[in-house]
């Protein structure tokens, strides 16, 4: 099985030496002199101009357009798939392991984040500016009705498979691939950012989190697995929750 696991980063890091791993420079559009170790989102059929706008999602976007392969997935530098607890680059997934996982299903996604205390859409409206979710909400009732009770269901769950992160074979990335980037563009089309924040113009990453969960509830005939979320740098998880219940009380600023 040809796979490969795009590494998503925008500087300098230490990565995983097993051959499942591709470290990927996104935005290198933008940034041209800037790692010439890592591959670059920017060769071939390539949206690395947009990366402020779309995160990862430019390295995905580069994968899915240009590499041959049986299955494909992403994860982050400092955020990995792997099959037990530990922060180290030698305990992620390895490719034995995710060849084998991919025997008996299609998808490898990390588990489910869960948020307790409120929604998918009461998240994203504390934390994000509001009007790029309603745009989208309209977006996909009027290109895609058949998938608005699936979209509606997973707005409403306390939980998400959130990042990106994935490992698809072909087949199903290729049909979520060629969705989740038709929406967004879609989104792009009627929307202004020019006056969000910076961190706010990072729109379509934040966007496309969702997404994975409404197409895979729309999709049930892929078998999905999950396997361990390992962050290789330390959580303040102190700051991180007083930050959740900040959003949560006060709202979106």
């Amino acid at each position: 099985m040809e796979i490969k696991v795009l590494v998503a980063a925008h500087k300098n890091y230490a990565m995983p030496k097993d051959e499942l791993y591709l470290p990927v420079f996104v935005g290198k559009a933008i940034h041209p002199d800037v790692n010439h170790s890592f591959q670059g989102d920017n060769t071939g059929d390539n949206i690395s101009a947009k990366n402020p706008y779309y995160n990862e999602l430019t390295a995905i976007y580069w994968g899915w357009k240009n590499l041959d392969l049986d299955a494909m997935g992403l994860v982050h530098y400092r955020r990995y798939l792997s099959l037990n607890h530990k922060k180290s680059l030698d305990a992620v997934l390895s490719r034995q392991q995710a060849v084998d996982l991919l025997q008996d299903h299609d998808i490898i996604l990390p588990p489910k984040r869960r948020y307790y205390i409120e929604t998918i859409e009461s998240h994203y409206r504390h934390s994000h500016e509001n009007e790029p979710l309603d745009v989208m909400t309209q977006v996909i009732a009027e290109k895609y009705p058949e998938y608005q009770a699936s979209y509606r269901k997973v707005m409403k769950r306390t939980w998400a498979h959130m990042f990106n992160m994935f490992i698809m074979k072909r087949g199903p990335l290729n049909e979520y691939c060629k969705w989740m980037f038709d929406v967004l563009s879609e989104v792009e089309k009627r929307i202004d950012i020019s006056n969000y924040s910076t961190y706010e113009q990072r729109v379509y990453g934040f966007l496309s989190e969702p997404l994975l969960d409404v197409w895979l509830d729309q999709h049930p005939e892929y078998s999905t697995t999950e396997v361990n979320y390992v962050f290789m740098e330390h959580t303040n998880w102190f700051k991180k929750g007083g930050a959740f219940l900040k959003r949560k009380i006060v709202g979106y600023k």
